[in-house]
Formats: structure tokens, sequence, C-alpha cells
């Protein structure tokens, strides 16, 4: 058991090797429930939202320390002069005249301390109530941070779906920097045995600038894609990293009621907020107390005196009983406040299902959209490469010219970026219906 101890505390005190502090090591392969994983960690807006609950568990527990007795000592210590005369000058009863004060040089200390003990009796439910406020405070909070957590998946989901995006694209600008190389290449072999004139040259070069300065582009593209995701993991000085490539496409499997019925029992933000509405009905509870009295005892023991080595004690034990007869009708107020608050918490919950409706009808048309141009984009790439083949063949054997090659080419890369582009918004679109169905 010692052994057990000592290595538990060395393990403690002893500081980890710098390798296994790091959260992503320089060249691992992070999949996406991995990047999820981590901004769980280390998101700060993750960290805020914790520490909000934390906070409201405490004040769960304050609203239940007026259930126990509270003990208190004071003690005191005082110099007291008495006084044996008093003087005056001034007209008393109609007659002018003058007295002297007298103080007596027989100056004393007085010492006094004493604990204090008193109990809450009843309350007519004043702790109950508050108690239960808190605990649905507390709830509200737990779902709050439900809510918090849901954005934050979806926006690494979306920033590593956008990376991915970005590399894809970035491979497309590459083999339309290579194809129009290879075009350039192509058009100088033929002008230099003079079969293409001077025109073919300098159109390859200028599509070959233009594809180069795309590339360049997305190359930037990419790297702030990179910056986004590391970002929304929470950790932007993240180390070189690579991401498992997965836009395969695959149907998403449900009914537009199922998704919102899904969405009405999930959602985080509605539990939160019907648990602030149940709040406000017992906060009504809570002020009508106010009107009724509370018991409490008190029990206390005394020592009192002019030396510290003899004091007189003593002790005392009793009840008190407190109604409140008028108060300039702050009872009354506070419960139509407390009335109002509801009635806007009900307006806000309705508004909110209002919201998800929305939400889920938003995201199902666009995952439905997203579904059905995949097929044709996935189609306009095969034609667009099918119509390079030909222009390609056309200018080699000498009946094409290099306006149909370039404009092929740009169709074939353009067509690429679509299918990408519809890939990409599948995926963020199954993010965006699972968050508003309030699904990870």
């Amino acid at each position: 058991m010692r052994r057990l101890v000592y290595l538990l505390l060395l393990s403690i005190l002893m500081p980890l090797p710098a390798g296994a502090e790091e959260i992503i090591k320089k060249g691992e392969l992070l999949n996406i429930e991995r990047c999820v994983d981590i901004a769980m960690m280390k998101n700060p807006t993750i960290v805020a939202a914790k520490g909000t609950v934390g906070v409201n568990e405490s004040r769960v527990y304050e609203a239940k320390s007026n259930y126990y007795p509270q003990i208190n000592w004071t003690g005191g210590y005082a110099r007291i002069l008495p006084v044996s005369g008093r003087s005056f000058t001034g007209t008393q009863g109609g007659t002018f005249g003058t007295s002297t004060i007298s103080t007596s040089s027989n100056a004393f200390d007085q010492y006094t301390t004493s604990f204090t003990l008193s109990q809450n009796i009843y309350d007519f439910g004043r702790t109950s109530t508050q108690v239960k406020i808190q605990n649905l405070n507390f709830d509200s909070s737990r779902s709050d941070l439900e809510n918090v957590t849901e954005q934050v998946v979806f926006t690494v989901k979306q920033a590593y779906f956008g990376v991915i995006q970005a590399k894809y694209n970035r491979l497309v600008a590459e083999d339309t920097v290579k194809q129009t190389q290879q075009h350039l290449e192509q058009a100088t072999g033929f002008y230099e045995v003079g079969t293409k004139p001077k025109f073919d040259v300098i159109k390859a070069e200028v599509d070959l600038s233009t594809a180069k300065l795309n590339l360049i582009k997305l190359d930037n593209d990419l790297k702030i894609a990179v910056v986004n995701l590391n970002n929304a993991m929470g950790i932007p000085e993240a180390p070189e990293y690579t991401l498992a490539e997965n836009l395969s496409f695959g149907k998403y499997e449900m009914t537009f009621e199922d998704a919102l019925s899904k969405a009405y029992e999930n959602r985080p933000d509605i539990k939160s907020i019907a648990a602030k509405r149940q709040a406000g009905e017992t906060s009504i509870k809570s002020a009508k107390t106010n009107y009724y009295p509370f018991l409490t005892g008190n029990a206390s023991y005394n020592w009192a005196g002019g030396s510290v080595d003899q004091l007189d004690h003593g002790w005392n034990v009793g009840a008190v009983l407190s109604f409140p007869i008028f108060s300039g009708f702050l009872t009354k107020y506070q419960v139509e406040e407390a009335k109002a608050n509801l009635n806007v918490l009900r307006a806000n919950e309705e508004s909110l299902r209002q919201t998800v409706f929305l939400e889920v009808q938003q995201a199902y048309l666009t995952l439905r959209a997203a579904e059905e141009a995949i097929p044709t984009a996935k189609l306009g790439v095969e034609q667009a490469q099918e119509n390079l083949d030909i222009a390609n063949g056309r200018y080699a054997a000498g009946v094409g010219n290099p306006i149909e090659v370039t404009d092929a080419e740009v169709s074939l890369a353009t067509a690429r970026l679509n299918h990408i582009q519809a890939l990409y918004a599948d995926k963020v679109a199954q993010a965006s219906l699972e968050k508003a169905m309030g699904m990870r």
C-alpha cells in the first residue's frame, strides 16, 4: 500500500516528458473523430461553458446551506470611563443656570465573548424553492454546455472538410499546371518544326502563367483552411499533421419528420430554456413565500467581565417567529416580476421551437439538394475529361486549335472543382442536419 501511494505521489510530482504533453504529434494522421476529441479538451468556448456549470453547481450548495445550523463566535473589548456628573449652560424651566461635569478615575476594562447557534426550523418553503431554482439553473447550464459543444463540433467538422476540399482544389490546380505545361511543350514542338504558328506558343505560355497564379491562390487557401481547423480545435499553434481524407458520398437515410422529432427530443438549447422556464415557475412560488412567517431557533453561551481571568458566564436558548406584516408592497411586486419573467421565458421557448423547425427544414433541404447535385457533378467531370481528350487529339492531328484545348482544360478544372464542392457541401449539410437535430 505504501509503495502504491509513493508511486502515485511520484507520478504527480515528477514532470512529464515533453512528448507526453503534446496534444498532436508532428506528422500525426488525424481523422474527424480525433479532431473533435481535441476540440472537446482544448476549445476555450467549451472550457468557459464548463466553468459556468461549476458556478451553477456551487449555487445549489449555497442554497442548501440554509438547511444547516449557523455557528458564530464574537469577542470584544472596551475601556470604560464612568461619568459622575453633567454640565450645561442655559435656561431650564425659566431659570438660567450652569452645572459641571465630573469624571471618575475608576476606569475599568470590559471583556465579552460568546458562541451563538441558530437553526432555521421552518420557513414555509423559502429554502426548498431556492434549492429547486438553483438545481434547474444547474440543469440549464449543463444543457448550455451541450449546446456549445455541439456548435464547436459542427465548426470542427466544417473546418475539417474545408481543409480536405482545399487540398483537393489544390490538386486540381496542380494537374491543370501539368496539363498546360504539356500543351506548351507540344505547341513549342509544333512551332519549331513549322506546323503551328507562334501564336499557339504564346497562348500556351499565358495559360500556364494563369494556371500557376491559380495554384498559388489555392495553396494559400489550403493554409488558411488549416489555420481555421486549428483554431476550431483550440490549438492555433499545432504542429504539422495530415488528415484522413473522407469526401466519399453516401446517402443520408432519414425523413424530415424523423429529423424534426429528434431535434425536439435532443436539442440541448430546448432543454436549457425548458429548465429556465421551470425555474421561472418556481420563482413565483419562491416570491410568494415572503408573505409567510419563518421560525428560527437560537442558542448562545456568553462570557463577560472586567478581567480575562474572572468572567461571568451564562447561556440562553430560544426561538424567534418573524411575521412580515407590511413591506411596502415589496412581495406583491416581486411576485408580479416573477410572473412577467415567466411570460418572457415562455415566449422565448416558443420562439426557439420555431427556430429549430426552420433550422431542421433548411438543413434537410440543403442536404437533399447536395445529394442530388453529386451525380450530376460527377457526370460533368467525365464529360469534361472526354472533351479534353478529343481537343488534345484534334490539336495533335493538326485539325484543332489552341483555344479549343484551353477551353477544354478550363472546363475540366471547373467540373472537377464543382464535383469537389458538391462532395464538401454534402458533408457539411450532413453535419448541419446532425447539429440541428442535437446529435453529434
